[in-house]
């Protein structure tokens, strides 16, 4: 797999998701701090919600969805789906369901997810798509976007240490709805 720079998975997205929603950027040190900010961006989130994934292979795309899964409470392990293509995780809480979708196989767009039945699944669960953009857009107008970067620097000290991007886009993530307060809260 061809590693994509950030900055060029940055100018992939249209401007006018750019200038809509709200982003926060924040450094994660460790597989640990990737799952504890799983747990912190999933306290956001609601039923209906889309969270698209982007990052290169072994970025922590799978990481943040486990604690993603913590923080709803949701039955299984959270593990890569990249041979299933999509696993249902249902909530143990009463909350919504977590489906979890790899979508590293699939070369078209949202006509070949179809089968998934992602639009059915969508109003009562939080969907998480890894591999996601240019794929599943349309089934929101409004989503999270999470590009997940090693940081570059001296490959021994900085081996776990990733760059995430937050970007809310559309209106329900207008105001933020939290987002800001994710970076100081990794690091209380």
């Amino acid at each position: 797999m061809e590693e994509v720079p950030l900055e060029a998975q940055r100018s992939q997205a249209p401007a006018a998701e750019a200038a809509a929603g709200s982003q926060t950027r924040i450094t994660v040190d460790s597989p640990d701090a990737m799952q504890e900010l799983g747990r912190r961006v999933a306290a956001l989130l609601r039923p209906g919600d889309l969270v698209l994934l982007t990052g290169e292979l072994g970025a922590g795309k799978t990481t943040l969805t486990r604690g993603l899964g913590e923080g709803l409470g949701v039955r299984g392990a959270v593990t890569s789906p990249t041979f299933v293509i999509a696993r249902v995780h249902p909530s143990l809480t009463g909350g919504p369901a977590l489906v979890h979708v790899d979508a590293y196989r699939l070369g078209g767009g949202l006509e070949e997810m179809e089968d998934l039945d992602l639009d059915v699944s969508l109003p009562e669960s939080v969907v998480v798509v890894e591999w996601g953009d240019g794929k599943v857009e349309e089934l929101s107008d409004d989503r999270l976007h999470v590009v997940i970067a090693r940081a570059v620097g001296h490959e021994e000290v900085l081996d776990d240490v990733r760059e995430v991007s937050v970007r809310g886009i559309g209106a329900r993530w207008g105001s933020g709805a939290g987002l800001d307060a994710l970076a100081g809260a990794l690091s209380e």
